[in-house]
């Protein structure tokens, strides 16, 4: 038996391979299977010294494991139970190089099936090293965004365990020793028995449903405080922890006037050089590059398909592979494959070479924009903070996003249309929340059997196929709806899109936000009275707003069957989706078989990106909103919700670990849009309570209940006063520290040759970050000469040429 010995030196998320060696152990002292052990030691300046570890990765191995007390060593074995499937499963250990692709040996079967029946005997192992990681350890590993995404699913536990244990002591009892619905006429369930509807009309015992609320609420948030205040610590040490990057030193600034005597570039340093002359330190102005960036794109794949076809020809020398010259290759006439495709790189590098030419001369390509980064983390927060002029909507300076986390594209839309952008979404967005309904009736109108013949005659005959025309009756509509629904985000992410935010984290943030409403409306709403949602809207107009809360509470008791069903169907199977990752697995393997050329090409069709924000967090919402409105009213479904959290957590810990990539770090801004949604929740709870209370004449009772919102939003309030400024404004105090013990490690730091092309858009640079380049640069305050006629008399000159228009930097040239 091999195995695979490999020193890593592991360093603030990232490895590095200093040699690996294969041995041979004794068979008396090991029992394992084929495994690679990757002995690791660092040391963090954000938690300390990190105890040695080692890595297993096996035939069925991968990930973390634990660390021992004394600082030994850690070893965690991930089961692998898919042969060839672990680029799937453990993507994330092989896009940092933890993991190679293993040498298929053996029958054909066992490169596609584990035939080794001991590891299906360990299947659920991966559930108790999932939470073997440290917390602190996680945020190193995956980033704050990742532990902080966990913090969700953590504080669906916290608050719900105390509350079902609660509901099961004492609204259980209070409403199952009642015989209302056994004495009335109605149809129920069993379900129903343990609900609020087996308590008779004007009850006293409805005060215990009124303790209730108040103690749910006050635990909520008790436990929502206690989180923020964590999570809002977390960033701040995080913040203050992390290495050093260029997001730290550079704002983004947006609407930068026009000014017929100087360019866009020569405006920004002579604004900036007067204005913050002590801390100023260099610029990119925004170009827009998107047909550029469009024509490199075009020419990465083209060489990747002459790469793919080189490699085939160096494979078999005598002959030289050909292809269509028609679309995707289907049609035309036979041409050399090598050659059609050196051609098409020539052509494509004269007309990038011209793009190219065209934004360095033509002053349209530059945007009213520009990235400005200074000496200092105080003096980027100084400038980011506040207001630049007189006129609040000029000049207008906020944080950068850090470059990973740009969505370029966005850079080049005027500022001034920004706000005529949001408007047409609003109304957009409007329309298609309460009429989504609409075009899906519509659509499934025709895609019936008399839609269908009506609308394309000639089909009539194999329509009335039995097994056509059974698929079509049984099948289709819900086909029609799934695909509406499958679209879905993606409608909202464009949308999103065309409103100007700048970064990815902002659009999945408001993405996010778009989606809960819409299922607010649409889910729940939507459910409990049964109906569109623009069928909603009417009866809601025509409703005093005071019957409105009555019309819902009459309708939640109803409804518990169905959500129930709702969370196993869709919660449940969904985290069981999660772990079986049958759609990554499918489009892995189809990429790998169409489309993979190049190794480069199968690491591109393994990465499997960062856990979708904007459409897994509203979910996660929607169950914060069933538990609270159903714990006071029905609460045999909160089990159905625990179930729901615990299992998502381990889940999602085991995947982030071993198969999220995240593309970006935001460090957890999603927060406080988390926690005002929770907090909605629990308004939205307290007001169906409150309606459903009074449809059953609890004179007592109701009135109480009234102060509940009034102290729910006044606790929205002070958490956000009091924690909302550490996820949108960095602390000039904390800036300081962090300048000064940057300035005691590293006095020589040349911090401009460090940020100067950290902002160049991406299609300009040569592949190679200017991380650290060694040296001094005193910097002295200077006034910079002005070509404006008004300012000939600027004193002293400025020591940067503003006598020609600025280039791009060389690797561009």
């Amino acid at each position: 038996m091999e195995w695979l010995l490999s020193l890593v030196a592991y360093n603030n998320g990232e490895f590095t391979f200093p040699e690996a060696r294969s041995f041979s152990p004794n068979a008396n002292h090991f029992d394992f299977p084929r495994i690679t052990l990757f002995r690791t030691l660092s040391f963090s300046p954000s938690f300390g010294l990190v105890a040695p570890k080692i890595f297993a990765f096996g035939e069925g191995q991968g990930a973390a494991g634990s660390e021992s007390d004394d600082g030994a060593f850690r070893v965690s074995l991930i089961p692998r139970e898919f042969g060839l499937y672990r680029r799937v499963y453990f993507s994330k250990w092989y896009l940092k190089g933890a993991r190679s692709s293993p040498n298929h040996s053996g029958t054909f079967v066992h490169k596609f099936v584990n035939l080794n029946l001991r590891s299906y005997l360990r299947f659920l192992e991966w559930m108790p090293a999932a939470l073997k990681m440290p917390e602190l350890e996680l945020i190193d590993h995956a980033g704050l965004d990742s532990a902080v995404f966990l913090r969700i699913y953590l504080i669906g536990l916290k608050i719900f365990i105390p509350i079902t244990i609660l509901a099961f002591s004492v609204l259980i009892p209070v409403n199952w020793t009642n015989s209302t619905l056994k004495n009335s006429n109605k149809v129920y369930s069993n379900i129903d028995d343990l609900s609020i509807s087996n308590v008779p009309t004007g009850s006293q015992r409805f005060l215990a449903h009124l303790v209730m609320a108040y103690v749910f609420t006050f635990w909520s948030c008790y436990v929502l405080h206690k989180e923020y205040e964590i999570v809002a610590a977390m960033r701040l040490h995080f913040l203050a922890s992390m290495k050093r990057r260029p997001d730290q030193f550079t704002v983004l600034v947006r609407n930068v006037p026009p000014d017929p005597d100087e360019s866009v570039s020569e405006l920004v340093e002579h604004f900036f050089l007067v204005n913050h002359p002590d801390h100023y330190l260099t610029h990119q102005v925004v170009y827009n590059a998107n047909k550029l960036a469009n024509l490199v794109e075009e020419k990465r794949q083209m060489e990747n398909w002459r790469d793919y076809y080189q490699l085939k020809y160096d494979r078999n020398p005598l002959k030289r592979p050909t292809r269509k010259t028609g679309f995707w290759g289907l049609y035309g006439r036979k041409v050399d494959a090598i050659d059609f495709y050196t051609s098409k790189i020539d052509k494509l590098s004269k007309e990038e070479a011209a793009e190219h030419e065209n934004i360095i001369k033509n002053p349209k390509y530059i945007m009213s924009a520009a990235f400005v980064s200074f000496r200092t983390r105080w003096g980027a927060a100084v400038c980011a903070q506040t207001q630049q002029t007189r006129n609040p909507t000029l000049w207008l300076t906020e944080w950068a996003p850090e470059p990973r986390d740009i969505y370029w594209q966005n850079l080049s839309i005027p500022f001034v249309s920004i706000t005529i952008r949001k408007l047409i979404v609003v109304v957009s967005f409007f329309f298609l929340t309460f009429f989504f309904m609409i075009p899906i009736a519509l659509v499934q109108s025709i895609a019936n059997i008399e839609g269908i013949e009506k609308a394309a005659p000639f089909l009539k005959p194999l329509i009335e196929i039995r097994v056509i025309k059974s698929f079509i009756q049984g099948f289709l509509p819900g086909i029609v709806l799934k695909i509406f629904l499958i679209l879905l985000p993606m409608i909202l992410m464009l949308m999103s899109k065309f409103e100007g935010f700048v970064s990815l984290s902002a659009l999945q943030r408001r993405s996010a936000s778009k989606y809960y409403i819409f299922l607010l409306v649409n889910v729940f709403l939507g459910s409990i009275i049964a109906g569109a949602a623009f069928e909603q809207l009417s009866s809601f107009i025509h409703q005093s707003a005071n019957e409105i809360p009555k019309t819902l509470g009459v309708s939640i008791p109803m409804k518990a069957t169905f959500f129930i069903t709702y969370i196993m169907i869709d919660g449940w199977a969904g985290i069981a989706g999660e772990i079986l990752r049958l759609k990554p697995l499918i489009i892995y393997h189809f990429k790998n078989l169409f489309l993979v050329k190049t190794e480069k090409d199968r690491d591109e069709a393994m990465d499997p990106g960062s856990i979708e924000f904007a459409t897994s967090e509203p979910r996660i919402q929607l169950y914060f909103l069933l538990g609270l409105v159903y714990a006071a009213v029905t609460p045999i479904l909160l089990p159905f919700i625990l179930v729901f959290f615990g299992l998502a957590y381990v889940v999602f810990r085991h995947q982030i670990i071993n198969v999220y990539n995240q593309e970006y770090e935001s460090a957890a801004a999603f927060w406080p849009d988390v926690n005002r949604r929770i907090v909605t929740a629990l308004i939205i709870s307290q007001l169906l309570l409150l309606g459903l209370l009074s449809t059953k004449h609890a004179a007592i009772s109701t009135p109480l209940l009234i102060p509940l919102p009034v102290l729910t939003i006044w606790f929205h309030r002070f958490c956000k006063n009091r924690y909302e400024p550490a996820f949108v404004k960095y602390p000039l105090q904390e800036a300081v520290m962090k300048d000064t013990l940057d300035h005691a490690r590293e006095p020589n730091l040349d911090m401009k040759a460090y940020l100067l092309n950290a902002y160049i858009h991406p299609v300009f640079k040569d592949g190679e970050n200017d991380d650290k380049v060694p040296g001094d640069e005193e910097f002295e305050n200077i006034l910079v000469p002005t070509k404006r006629q008004s300012r000939k008399g600027t004193p002293v000159p400025s020591k940067f040429d503003c006598t020609s228009p600025p280039s791009l930097p060389d690797a561009v040239q």
